[in-house]
């Protein structure tokens, strides 16, 4: 939960925001590309509690545990969606296809990626 207070000119506002794991997840990966852009050269990071890359794993892993099953080309979209490159979404695809929580099959036109754990 995020609770923000304060004004806007002269009207208070008090606003509580309800993030799941997924949320938080997206925001942090969003903030720590938008951090990146905008970091001196030869500034020492920050230490956080969890990586962009580690962000981005977990949303995707939570993608897949709540759809249950899904195609591999309909999973690749949504991972290229969810990373904005196709690149990053086949590294991702290719990370569950290993991933001990993955199970896949071959189905009659495309592997079927089902979460098992």
């Amino acid at each position: 939960m995020l609770r923000i207070r304060g004004t806007i000119g002269e009207w208070p506002v008090d606003l509580t925001l309800e993030l799941d794991e997924g949320d938080w997840a997206q925001l942090g990966a969003q903030l720590g590309s938008q951090l990146q852009a905008t970091k001196p050269a030869g500034a020492v990071p920050a230490s956080a509690p969890v990586s962009q890359d580690q962000a981005i794993w977990q949303v995707a892993k939570d993608l897949l545990r709540k759809a249950g099953q899904m195609s591999g080309p309909d999973l690749l979209s949504e991972l290229e969606a969810l990373t904005g490159s196709t690149a990053a979404g086949k590294r991702l695809l290719v990370r569950l296809r290993h991933s001990a929580d993955v199970k896949v099959v071959s189905g009659a036109d495309a592997p079927l990626y089902s979460w098992v754990s």
